[in-house]
């Protein structure tokens, strides 16, 4: 399964960002290793940073995000993409996959 991670640095010892659709980094992970580090290109800017996220990541053919919240229009963009998604909070991405079943 393709999995990216929203987070606040580079690497799975980084904290998962409370925020999706402007978190600094989304890491993708298949099965269970590190692919793909995309610095988010839609950090600051105007609005919309959800849905453009979740186009990218779908761009990217992951098939769950976990981060911190996400917000209305997000849900409803990975939704019609059947993109799962999952809410943790305090944890870094390394213990989202040592304890998630990813």
């Amino acid at each position: 399964m393709r999995v990216a991670i929203s987070s606040v640095g580079e690497d799975e010892n980084s904290k998962v960002s409370e925020e999706s659709g402007r978190a600094p980094y989304y890491l993708i992970f298949e099965d269970g290793k590190l692919i793909k580090t995309i610095k988010n290109p839609f950090r600051s800017g105007g609005g919309g940073a959800g849905f453009s996220v979740a186009e990218m990541l779908s761009d990217e053919k992951v098939e769950m995000v976990v981060s911190g919240k996400f917000g209305p229009n997000m849900i409803r963009s990975f939704e019609s993409k059947g993109i799962k998604y999952k809410e943790v909070s305090g944890i870094t991405v390394k213990e989202v996959l040592d304890e998630t079943d990813l």
